[in-house]
């Protein structure tokens, strides 16, 4: 892990896009201001852990097997005409 040391209004950059600026130091808080392309997603760390379960959770639902899928008879559509 880099450890960085900045002041009120000073930056970080991470690559050529992406900038962390120290927007306000209080007690036991700092405040801070990301900009980032809006192809990057960025989340707090407790938002991002909750979708990140969120999507395994969804992802390991499985599909019923046992519900039956209509089929038209051959020549018919789905709606019921022949053409």
């Amino acid at each position: 892990m880099l450890v960085l040391t900045r002041k009120e209004d000073e930056s970080i950059m991470i690559g050529d896009n992406i900038e962390i600026k120290v927007l306000e130091l209080r007690e036991n808080q700092v405040k801070i201001g990301i900009e980032a392309p809006r192809s990057i997603p960025v989340h707090r760390k407790e938002v991002y852990l909750s979708i990140k379960a969120e999507n395994e959770e969804a992802s390991r639902v499985e599909t019923p097997k046992d519900i039956p899928v209509f089929q038209p008879p051959k020549g018919e559509s789905k709606n019921g005409s022949t053409h």
